[in-house]
């Protein structure tokens, strides 16, 4: 999921006009992995009934973006390092020399160093992929984008299912921010679906019980008094710069389709009352 910065980011390229080509490379079967890169000539195998135009081809100019290039094998790996440092390629079946000029973003959930070391990843290729690296921390190193994280998702999936989820318990928020999330934003997702699944009412209904710590239950914050009032006051505060912004992107419309609490999916009544207790008021100097 890209943030909205490097989503704003990227359009500043001179390239983000031009065609973005994605592949996830751990989905398409290593036999036909080359063909999807590099593209194929008609006969050039079994089942090769026309031309096909790989991904490099086709995002010349462009962007082709490699999830999971951790797996893509060891036999293809000098194919994908010549496009990178020549700019050429052949086509499966061709001998004829295509050139390309296409930016390549690759992500990948594996440890690429542990991988050269044990021979199972090219050395020539992890430098070459390694020109401008950038790591996104586990979830449990940055659990200030919980909040923001468990909204987002609340409000995505009640849509999806017709429901209208008003708020959600801090005591809720202070154990999910707290939790250690061995499976990342994967997890919290399919924890905050399951959690609107089971809900009836206005208010998320997460079972806490579910998450669970080295076999055991997590600790419930009622016995942690000192951090669930820190973490309420992150929450407010959290609250209170994304009220904030939606007022500031609607010039402080509260109701109507293109207001902020359509863009919080609130209700008018509740963002006022939010606004109230949170201390939101316009000042003069916004008029």
């Amino acid at each position: 999921m890209l943030s909205a910065r490097m989503r704003s980011g990227s359009n500043l390229s001179p390239r983000h006009s031009n065609a973005f080509v994605k592949l996830n490379c751990a989905a398409i079967p290593t036999g036909l992995l080359e063909s999807e890169l590099f593209g194929h000539e008609k006969g050039a195998f079994t089942g090769a009934i026309a031309q096909r135009i790989g991904r490099f081809e086709l995002a010349n100019r462009g962007t082709v973006f490699l999830d999971e290039v951790g797996e893509i094998p060891l036999e293809l790996q000098p194919k994908l390092l010549r496009v990178l440092q020549e700019r050429e390629f052949e086509r499966l079946g061709s001998t004829r020399t295509l050139r390309t000029d296409a930016r390549l973003i690759a992500a990948t959930n594996r440890d690429l160093t542990a991988m050269v070391e044990e021979q199972k990843f090219r050395s020539d290729l992890f430098y070459r992929l390694n020109v401008f690296p950038i790591r996104i921390p586990p979830l449990r190193e940055r659990s200030e984008d919980i909040p923001l994280l468990v909204r987002h998702f609340t409000q995505q999936f009640a849509r999806r299912m017709n429901k209208r989820i008003e708020s959600i318990p801090s005591e809720t928020m202070g154990v999910l921010c707290d939790y250690h999330w061995p499976g990342n934003i994967r997890e919290l997702q399919n924890v905050i679906e399951r959690a609107v699944i089971l809900t009836s009412g206005p208010v998320l209904r997460v079972v806490l019980s579910d998450l669970k710590t080295n076999g055991a239950s997590f600790p419930a914050l009622e016995s942690r008094p000192d951090t669930q009032r820190n973490m309420q006051r992150v929450l407010e505060e959290t609250e209170r710069k994304q009220i904030l912004a939606a007022l500031e992107e609607t010039r402080w419309v509260v109701a109507g389709p293109k207001g902020a609490a359509t863009r919080l999916g609130m209700k008018r009544s509740t963002l006022q009352v939010r606004m109230q207790k949170l201390g939101i008021a316009r000042s003069s100097k916004s008029n």
